[in-house]
């Protein structure tokens, strides 16, 4: 990674000034350039940061300096000091948890939110960040086939925020106010929440939030013979038991796309329960929400029609830089009730007029980025049949690693492949006496320690367990075989060491 030419700061007069657009331009280049060398060169880095606990302590001064440094001093640093702490996401070796997309779509439209640096919490603050929201997200809703009361010419809409955690837990805090205001304010101790135990531990986190009590959290076992979905009589039978004990059911999570398996639970059926008790029926599909734009994955949606919320991160598998999360809600009222203040300070004819949408109602913080550019910027950019056939392409890569794990009689698939993860394991011996666990952990500890790829792992059915996901941009087939080379290397180790 080069980074030549002139330097700013020291005592001269070529000191780094707040903004100049000259500087800018220079500098900007000069990062331009690091950035694409990085790219260029990625996969000379291990995957996986090498470095241990408190490393950049020993490496950087205790105090922030008193003059400023030079460009030339800080690529110095980041090259020698940072990027060995870097676990490196867009290397097309990473396999590990669920991608975390950068484009140069993305990237570009980083740089232009940076460049404006709006605070658009109301319409009047930015129009266009507002407005460009509101038709992205109305373009995004038409390419899931969402229904039209997602849409924001109907009493719903979509809205960007951080992250899945956050979407999850303003939904909720909906759904509870909704509740509240039929059952009286002195029920939250009553309300409970349903979920698989393959649900995101985000609900878990949103839960303790929003002052449901520990004991309401309804944690339903999920079916290992349907792919660990979570089982709707399960569900029924829970609700049951908590409203002939007094207690009052209000909301239902379901999963597209499990962060251990990538399980897809039964929405129609899970549907019907949450209406049938008057509940909120809300959707993660954070991670597999971007391949139901392929009309061949969409049927996996089948039942939101019958929900009241809708969550998928475009920051996950859909070249949107991180942080972009897509909400849908199909009545916004309930969102806005729940998180509106009225300040003075915030007060403006447009705002009092109910004529704009001003987003600081549909989170928690105030402030918030300019993000719909970037997701604008993607969808212009590649356009929908580019971007069909980037998530087509990732998922064929999983099925041919599911086809390399099956070939080795060594190895196990665990649970049948849906999207572009793959989870299995090294099988153990017979006289094995912790079912595979230690075996399969050396296995993927040593192959992270290598550098040469990283992977996660996960428990189902009490075994430990390999998740193998495709989903970076740089990643091909090559990159694949090598990853099942190594792990196959590296299980004839372990046992010839067994």
């Amino acid at each position: 990674m080069e980074g030549g030419g002139t330097s700013y700061g020291g005592d001269d007069g070529g000191s780094l000034r707040p903004m100049d657009a000259e500087q800018l331009r220079e500098c900007g280049h000069r990062m331009v350039d690091f950035i694409a060398d990085y790219y260029k060169s990625i996969e000379r880095f291990p995957v996986l940061s090498q470095v241990q606990p408190g490393y950049l302590k020993e490496l950087l001064p205790d105090s922030a300096p008193n003059r400023p440094d030079t460009l030339d001093t800080l690529f110095d640093d980041i090259r020698e000091k940072i990027i060995p702490g870097v676990t490196h996401w867009q290397s097309p070796s990473y396999f590990a948890y669920y991608p975390s997309n950068s484009s140069t779509a993305g990237f570009l439209g980083e740089m232009l939110s940076a460049a404006f640096n709006i605070v658009g919490f109301s319409w009047i603050t930015s129009p266009a960040a507002t407005e460009l929201e509101v038709i992205v997200l109305d373009w995004f809703a038409k390419m899931l086939k969402l229904p039209s009361q997602f849409l924001s010419d109907a009493p719903g809409g979509g809205v960007i925020q951080g992250t899945a955690s956050e979407a999850v837990l303003v939904v909720l805090l909906a759904a509870r106010d909704r509740t509240l205001k039929k059952h009286g304010k002195k029920s939250l101790e009553k309300l409970v929440v349903y979920a698989s135990d393959q649900t995101h531990s985000a609900l878990q986190k949103a839960c303790q939030i929003a002052g449901i009590f520990p004991e309401n959290f309804r944690v339903v076992k999920a079916d290992c013979s349907k792919n660990y979905a979570v089982a709707p009589e399960a569900v029924t039978e829970a609700i049951s038991v908590d409203l002939s004990s007094g207690l009052i059911p209000f909301f239902i999570c379901a999963t597209v796309g499990t962060t251990s398996s990538s399980a897809v639970d039964p929405l129609p059926e899970l549907g019907n329960i949450a209406q049938g008790h008057d509940m909120w029926f809300h959707i993660d599909a954070a991670y597999a929400g971007s391949a139901c734009i392929c009309p061949e994955y969409r049927h996996h949606l089948d039942g939101v029609e019958k929900a009241d919320s809708f969550n998928m991160n475009a920051h996950k598998w859909f070249l949107t830089n991180f942080d972009c999360s897509l909400l849908w809600v199909k009545d916004r009222s309930y969102l806005v009730e729940a998180l509106s203040t009225y300040p003075e300070f915030l007060k403006n004819k447009a705002s009092q007029a109910n004529s704009v949408v001003d987003f600081k109602d549909w989170q928690i913080p105030l402030g918030r980025r300019f993000r719909s550019l970037k997701l604008w910027m993607v969808l212009r950019l590649y356009g929908v049949e580019n971007l069909q056939s980037y998530i087509r392409n990732h998922i064929q890569l999983a099925e041919h690693f599911e086809q390399l794990v099956l070939s080795d009689s060594r190895f196990e698939v665990m649970t049948p492949r849906i999207f572009s993860l793959v989870c299995f394991r090294l099988l153990p011996p017979t006289s094995d006496h912790d079912g595979g666990r230690q075996l399969n952990y050396d296995l993927m500890d040593t192959a992270n320690s290598s550098g040469k790829i990283f992977i996660s792992h996960t428990v189902l059915a009490g075994k430990f367990v390999l998740r193998f996901a495709v989903g970076a941009p740089l990643t091909e087939e090559q990159h694949v075989d090598a990853a099942w080379k190594l792990l196959q290397d590296e299980a004839t180790k372990l046992s010839g060491s067994a």
